[in-house]
């Protein structure tokens, strides 16, 4: 029933989004400056772009078809959009440490309440598929001013909300203007930058993609424990607000847009299978792989996703074209990033379930253990982009997957007694091991693509990340719990009472802690808390295989030269 009710409320959304921005959008020729070739540029561009903007930039022989107004650098671009970026990713996991307080206000269960974070990753995961159709039909200005102000009006709605449906509506909302958010900063870096300086660019990029999510946690934590929790949407609202008025002054650029038909079916495809498969593998961890819904989700998941590719192989102007999966530079970095995305978002569940159900560590403590690895990440964005630009993907892919395998190994020999500071330094590793992977893995594979093709590469390759995120979740989680009931069984098979030592031991316990029944509750709490660490450990070991084999793929990609488009 709530896929069904997202699915709907997710293409009204679209509808009227789609609405709203052709009503004012309207085609006016302009005269460029004679001095430039027009052989190589566009003569027609959207009303609102300047005459006296600058000449269009053109990124190896290919005319990127962008321009910046009068008064404005690519700079004040950059900074208005990793100022929105930021915002809009922070959101995704400010609300994990605030949802029990929520629930509480709200008198709502916490499946109930799991729905304010399930909800905003169906949006998301359905409105990236169509991101591509969105970035040829309208400028990037519009559109960012367009979500950033959706994002905010969703945030006010989450701020003033006194009930679970007014909550839920905000959440929609915010969705609705991150979910376009994300792939177009994406986009943005990629047009204005040419293929030989977009490492560093993308890995600044990543800063905001990297350190945002890491800070939510414990910012939410901080404020839910010292102010009320509609503090912190009224704090985004005015934030989002604050980025409105950078966005509005200082996003001054217009790429050319062009008149594609929005593709009804396609968009119903793409919503409802995206959409079911997100759902399916994001609950699979909690219901099993064998519940009827799982099992229905993931079926009609599977059917409309692929009538949606068979569609859109199929028209001669897809909303979102396949044929980058032609480009094989693109095809072997995606397959890559998909399995390193499963690895690492399946580590930032698995150590917290470690820290807080098992160590008894609180949410804040868990979530500045991850702090310090996303801030190294962050600082080694911009130097692992460098090195992309200089090097190549290829010898920076190996050495970093190299580390990274190495700090999910070490992650496998957790135990009851291994220190937080300890723990907190393999992070780091493992974390230092990704900085070179996860933004210049992404980097090359687009650099592959022809211009043309960019917006559509982006838009594949941030879906297949979301999915491949739920999936690797869903693995890990179901392995760490089917391996936590073997380990349990095997453990209270061994552990035989009539046997003489296992007697004494328990004798022993019994006198130091008052009684043979406490004595009896105290081994079965370290039995089972045994058989958790080593489910834990057990789910590590496949991450550790998924890195390994993201490692093994690294050494079938190729140099530098490679991964630069001649088209």
């Amino acid at each position: 029933m709530f896929v069904m009710i997202y699915s709907i409320v997710s293409l009204i959304v679209i509808i009227l989004m789609n609405l709203m921005l052709l009503q004012r959008r309207k085609k006016k020729q302009i005269n460029l400056n004679k001095d430039v070739d027009q052989a190589q540029l566009i003569d027609e561009y959207n009303d609102e772009i300047d005459v006296n903007a600058s000449i269009t930039d053109q990124v190896k022989g290919t005319v990127t078809q962008y321009r910046f107004k009068e008064g404005i650098t690519r700079n004040k671009v950059l900074a208005a959009m990793l100022f929105g970026m930021f915002i809009a990713i922070l959101n995704q996991t400010l609300l994990n440490t605030a949802l029990p307080k929520i629930n509480t206000d709200f008198n709502i269960t916490a499946a109930t309440g799991q729905w304010l974070m399930t909800g905003f990753m169906l949006v998301n995961g359905i409105l990236i598929p169509i991101s591509a159709f969105l970035f040829e039909k309208y400028s990037y200005r519009r559109l960012f001013l367009f979500s950033m102000l959706i994002f905010s009006v969703g945030s006010l709605v989450c701020g003033i909300a006194w009930n679970f449906p007014i909550m839920m509506s905000g959440r929609i909302l915010q969705a609705a203007g991150a979910g376009i958010l994300m792939p177009l900063g994406t986009n943005v870096f990629m047009t204005i930058f040419p293929p030989e300086k977009r490492g560093m660019a993308m890995g600044t990029l990543g800063i905001a993609m990297i350190l945002a999510p890491a800070i939510g946690p414990t910012l939410s934590g901080y404020i839910v424990d010292h102010y009320d929790w509609h503090t912190m949407f009224i704090g985004m609202f005015v934030i989002g607000l604050i980025a409105l008025v950078f966005a509005y002054f200082w996003f001054g650029m217009y790429q050319r847009t062009s008149q594609p038909k929005a593709d009804v079916p396609g968009v119903i495809f793409s919503t409802i299978g995206f959409g079911a498969l997100l759902y399916g593998f994001s609950e699979a961890g909690n219901d099993g792989w064998g519940s009827t819904k799982i099992i229905a989700m993931l079926v009609i998941g599977v059917i409309f996703t692929t009538a949606f590719v068979i569609r859109e192989m199929t028209m001669k102007a897809p909303m979102l074209s396949f044929e980058v999966l032609k480009y094989p530079g693109y095809t072997l970095t995606a397959a890559i990033n998909m399995i390193v995305t499963m690895s690492l978002f399946g580590g930032m569940i698995l150590l917290p379930l470690y820290l807080q159900n098992l160590r008894g560590f609180s949410a804040i403590d868990s979530g500045l253990l991850l702090l310090p690895g996303a801030l190294i990440m962050g600082f080694m964005g911009p130097i692992a982009g460098k090195l992309l630009d200089t090097i190549g993907i290829k010898p920076l892919a190996i050495i970093g997957l190299t580390i990274t395998t190495y700090g999910t190994w070490e992650l496998t020999q957790l135990t009851m007694d291994t220190p937080y500071s300890s723990i907190l330094w393999i992070y780091i590793v493992r974390s230092f091991g990704m900085s070179f992977i996860m933004m210049p893995i992404m980097t090359a594979g687009m650099n592959a693509l022809p211009a043309r093709l960019i917006s559509h590469g982006n838009a594949l390759i941030n879906t297949m990340r979301q999915l491949a995120g739920s999936i690797g979740t869903a693995i890990l989680v179901t392995v760490m719990t089917q391996q936590t009931d073997t380990h349990l069984a095997t453990f209270q098979q061994d552990l035989d009472t009539t046997q003489p030592f296992i007697q004494d031991q328990l004798q022993s316990l019994a006198q130091q802690l008052g009684g043979e029944q406490q004595a009896t509750a105290a081994i079965l709490q370290f039995v089972n808390e045994l058989a958790a660490v080593d489910g834990v450990n057990s789910a590590f070991w496949v991450a550790t295989a998924l890195s390994g084999l993201a490692l093994i793929m690294s050494f079938f990609l190729h140099d530098k030269s490679y991964y630069m488009s001649k088209e």
